[in-house]
């Protein structure tokens, strides 16, 4: 007797496949790894790898021996998933902190749910906050990337944070520029020559990843746009509002995980809303809560946290802000 098997939505049949999209993705990241290579050497090869295979691996192990299905790691998403992760960690990371990194990431963020397609929330971040909350030391100690002045690897606060210790030191924004400890400049932020995680040092390698989506269609520009916009506005309000105790917007789009985040993890087809009126709506609570734990909350950097938590809000978003009814007159 023929059972009826029900599936996931999408349930009509597109002229992209899954490995091609993984495939993609991958390939808009090279820019960004190769940066991230030259600035830091072979650690961040370490970090890549290690994330990487150990990601494939859990994925596989998991899939044969727990869920005992079909392993589907060439579906390439494990791939994706571990470089994520490796572009959301600082390249000194021990190495077996990047694996327990890659099991929550697999095997809680993703597999606990029952594999791609099924996940609320995206998987490398699940690891990356895992790792932040239960690591905080080693994931806040950033190396600066390696220069002709400065071979051996040395370890520095991001431009982010440095920003906040003045701010809660009661310095001024420029006080802050002027201090010995704001050493770069907004086009260093473009190329890398900054600290930070592997993936988010150099603006101009995700932004060629970024034109590289969208003209594959892999991706619109409905949440990456909407995210900038939402923090240029919000971000420059306040700025105009008092500039000596919030920096410019052009600030926030350049530095920490914005421009990786929103093109990159806040896209994934899984985590985010089907509709464009939808996605809008997701990428603006994703920009305005970045903002927000940037500028009054304890940490830094927001924008991890951001897209968790309007991961958790996508059902709700869906069931408001469906697409007309073929047919439907309102």
């Amino acid at each position: 007797m023929n059972k009826l098997i029900i599936s996931p939505s999408p349930h009509v049949h597109g002229e992209f496949s899954t490995k091609r999209l993984m495939r993609d993705v991958i390939i808009a990241l090279l820019p960004a790894l190769l940066v991230s290579f030259y600035f830091f050497g072979l650690e961040a090869v370490k970090v890549v790898c290690v994330s990487v295979s150990s990601c494939v691996v859990f994925e596989y192990l998991i899939q044969r021996f727990l869920l005992e299905t079909t392993p589907a790691i060439h579906d390439l998403s494990a791939i994706v998933t571990g470089l994520l992760l490796a572009f959301n960690l600082p390249s000194n990371l021990p190495c077996w902190i990047i694996v327990a990194g890659s099991l929550v990431a697999i095997g809680v963020g993703k597999m606990v749910f029952g594999g791609l397609g099924n996940n609320p929330f995206n998987p490398a971040l699940v690891g990356r906050v895992f790792l932040l909350i239960a690591r905080p030391v080693e994931m806040t100690t950033w190396p600066l990337p390696l220069t002709l002045v400065t071979p051996d690897a040395t370890t520095g606060a991001t431009p982010l944070a440095i920003i906040k210790e003045g701010l809660k030191n009661g310095l001024t924004i420029d006080e802050i520029k002027a201090s010995s400890d704001y050493t770069f400049s907004y086009f260093e932020t473009l190329y890398g020559q900054i600290g930070g995680s592997l993936g988010e040092i150099s603006a101009i390698a995700l932004l060629l990843g970024f034109g590289y989506l969208l003209v594959r269609k892999v991706i619109t520009w409905h949440i990456p746009i909407t995210i900038f916009l939402s923090v240029v506005i919000f971000s420059g309000t306040l700025h105009l509002i008092n500039p000596d105790r919030f920096i410019d917007p052009v600030f926030h789009l350049l530095t920490g995980g914005m421009i990786l985040g929103a093109v990159y993890m806040a896209t994934d087809y899984v985590t985010s809303p089907m509709t464009h009126k939808g996605m809008i709506v997701f990428a603006a609570g994703i920009g305005i809560i970045t903002i927000l734990i940037r500028t009054f909350g304890s940490y830094p950097e927001g924008m991890s946290f951001a897209i968790l938590f309007m991961n958790a809000l996508v059902p709700l978003i869906n069931k408001y802000m469906k697409p007309k009814l073929f047919g439907e007159i309102k």
